[in-house]
């Protein structure tokens, strides 16, 4: 089957771009556009996609705010696409619970590359975006009570597993350095994203920084 995209972008040619390239890889299919945060929220209600490529900045409802809306009814992993790479952005998206953000300058491999990563159940981020997630978690102060509470369900093999990701190790990096397959290594990660009950890598890596593990 392949991965099912929506696009919402409010200018045409935007969304005909990335139409033309996605459907140069076999295994994803557009099946709708939109070109407004909430024609976004009601093509997604009605078609379910795999992935969803939203814009930022759209007329009316934004696509941060599109994305919250759509996660209360919808499990479609969702990328940001955008030109701004401000901490605004960055932050209020994966707070509304982005699976990924990436810059329009993507190139279309990466692009593709990009829905396929975020549709296997991954998290995204463009490397410069990742460093600055990572410098602005690691500046903020540790919440001694939520750690507790949150990091207690963890073993502590996945916390150590954790603390990888955080530093953006792969599944395959976080193997070698702990002398594990790939398959253990991505299992202890998949425990303690259902154990911390967060949506995916991403937020693993915001609960590990919030809570002082790394």
């Amino acid at each position: 089957m392949p991965i099912t995209v929506l696009l919402a972008d409010d200018q045409h040619l935007v969304r005909a771009g990335f139409r033309s390239l996605l459907r140069r890889g076999r295994d994803i299919e557009v099946v709708g556009e939109a070109s407004t945060g909430e024609e976004a929220v009601r093509t997604a209600r009605s078609l379910r996609p795999d992935v969803i490529l939203m814009d930022i900045r759209m007329p009316g409802m934004d696509g941060i705010a599109a994305t919250r809306k759509i996660l209360e009814f919808a499990t479609s992993k969702i990328i940001i696409l955008t030109t701004f790479e401000t901490d605004e952005y960055v932050f209020a998206a994966l707070a509304a619970g982005a699976s990924g953000f990436l810059t329009k300058e993507i190139d279309p491999d990466g692009l593709r590359a990009a829905v396929r990563v975020v549709a296997a159940g991954d998290a995204l981020l463009s490397p410069s975006v990742t460093r600055r997630v990572v410098g602005e978690f690691a500046q903020r102060p540790v919440r001694s009570a939520e750690r507790g509470d949150r990091l207690a369900a963890l073993t502590e093999r996945e916390r150590e597993v954790v603390a990888l990701v955080a530093t953006g190790l792969s599944n395959d990096e976080i193997a070698a350095r702990l002398v594990i397959s790939p398959l253990t290594a991505k299992t202890h990660i998949t425990r303690a994203i259902a154990k911390l009950g967060v949506r995916d890598r991403v937020q693993l890596v915001i609960v590990a920084y919030q809570d002082g593990l790394v």
